[in-house]
């Protein structure tokens, strides 16, 4: 079989996936993405670049389209040279979000895509009216972004997504062609280390059993709670006089708004707090590498997770895979996957009081608690684990490749994975 994979951040989603393609016997597999990526083994990697930038004179409502069109032509230009030498694909698979494949199938017509499917905007019930009403111009502008998404999801033959609630984003008529299965945890790597100790920092030296409170996201922003979690963090420090608290993140803006004066969160955030935050065990520790990522997770005596409804962060089923107490946010993306005392204790995401209640009641618990570390992990090992999840994708994109008529056992209600 011959695939043809398509991501603008190589490897994306397809970290795992695209090798495990190319590993079959007889396969062949092409991954297009934008130049300086990284390399897979067994996959041929081919670059493109986009003529320009959007116009500065595009309506701002249409710039990210513009975007998609342009993205879009440059890749196609990538798929008519190598249609050029031979190649045909038996399925292309490519995340659908910034209009990469739009114009594939014109390509190589006949070929089935299947697009991954990350995001589908909507101005209420998800992230954009979370915490504040949104205007006029934020929902005109959220629903023409949705243009470049109606495209991909008619243009796709099928469609994968990561979780239900992602799934239940898109339009209703759309939902019954997007099969739910997770991108997976490899929990033979992440999984709880009872003897974890080590320094992360000069001066810094912890190991198991030490009150260690966690908190990760890619960027110290809104949108994973971050102003909540500092709030709490200054209470967390002033009821517990033995806390460590280790933050892993960087200071960018993933979602949302970054700061119109140039601060950056964690600015914003120590100066707010100010002489309420004890700076000598709230330790920040920027974008880390993976280990010592995994070794914060297994340090953790209560790790914190709070997000908008949107996106649900690999890191928390990551921190469940390597046993953590998670204490997140009672939204809808955390509610799918943690239920309240079972395999995690759910809070208010706008309470720093019920966030740091959480902690106590992690801390004060621990034989209660060690169930439900042990429950938090079994819930990645039976719905996460990346061999699963692997398998899964496999049979799906083998099954479109083919052209198989009943795709039902893979999505709509009877999502393919839970």
């Amino acid at each position: 079989m011959k695939t043809l994979f398509v991501h603008q951040n190589c490897p994306g989603q397809f970290k795992h996936l695209a090798p495990r393609l190319a590993a079959l016997p007889g396969n062949e597999v092409v991954f297009i993405t934008r130049p300086g990526k990284p390399d897979l083994p067994g996959v041929r990697k081919l670059e493109y670049t986009p003529a320009r930038k959007p116009a500065a004179s595009t309506h701002r409502y249409l710039r990210l389209t513009e975007e998609g069109v342009l993205n879009g032509q440059a890749v196609a230009k990538v798929a008519t040279e190598l249609r050029g030498k031979g190649f045909r694909p038996d399925v292309i698979v490519a995340h659908l979000g910034w209009g990469e494949a739009l114009y594939l199938k014109s390509v190589w017509p006949g070929v089935p895509l299947v697009g991954y499917f990350e995001w589908y905007y909507r101005a209420f019930g998800s992230d954009v009216d979370f915490d504040r009403a949104p205007s006029l111009d934020d929902v005109c502008r959220i629903n023409t972004r949705n243009s470049l998404h109606l495209l991909n999801l008619e243009m796709a033959d099928w469609g994968l997504t990561p979780t239900r609630w992602q799934q239940s984003q898109h339009p209703a008529e759309y939902q019954r062609k997007l099969s739910v299965i997770h991108d997976g945890v490899d929990t033979d790597l992440v999984r709880p280390n009872p003897q974890v100790s080590g320094r992360l920092k000069d001066g810094l030296n912890l190991k198991a059993g030490d009150e260690v409170i966690t908190y990760v996201a890619r960027n110290l922003e809104p949108y994973r709670g971050f102003p909540q979690f500092m709030r709490a963090a200054a209470l967390i420090l002033k009821r517990r006089p033995q806390a460590q608290i280790l933050v892993v993140g960087g200071d960018g803006t993933s979602y949302g708004k970054a700061l119109e004066n140039g601060q950056t969160y964690r600015q914003q955030m120590l100066a707010e707090l100010g002489d309420d935050l004890d700076l000598q065990r709230i330790h920040f520790l920027g974008r880390v590498k993976y280990d010592v990522f995994l070794r914060v997770l297994q340090l953790s005596a209560a790790h914190i997770y709070l997000t908008y409804p949107f996106v649900l962060s690999w890191s928390m089923l990551e921190a469940m895979a390597a046993g953590c107490l998670v204490i997140g946010s009672r939204t809808a993306p955390v509610e799918e996957v943690i239920k309240d005392g079972k395999n995690g204790l759910l809070v208010d995401f706008f309470s720093p009081e019920e966030i740091a209640d959480g902690v106590d009641h992690a801390l004060y618990n621990p034989q209660k608690m060690a169930v439900i570390r042990r429950a938090a992990r079994q819930t990645v090992l039976d719905h996460y684990a990346l061999e699963s999840c692997l398998s899964q994708q496999v049979q799906l994109i083998t099954a479109v490749a083919r052209g198989e008529k009943s795709l039902s056992s893979f999505g709509g209600v009877n999502t393919f994975a839970r």
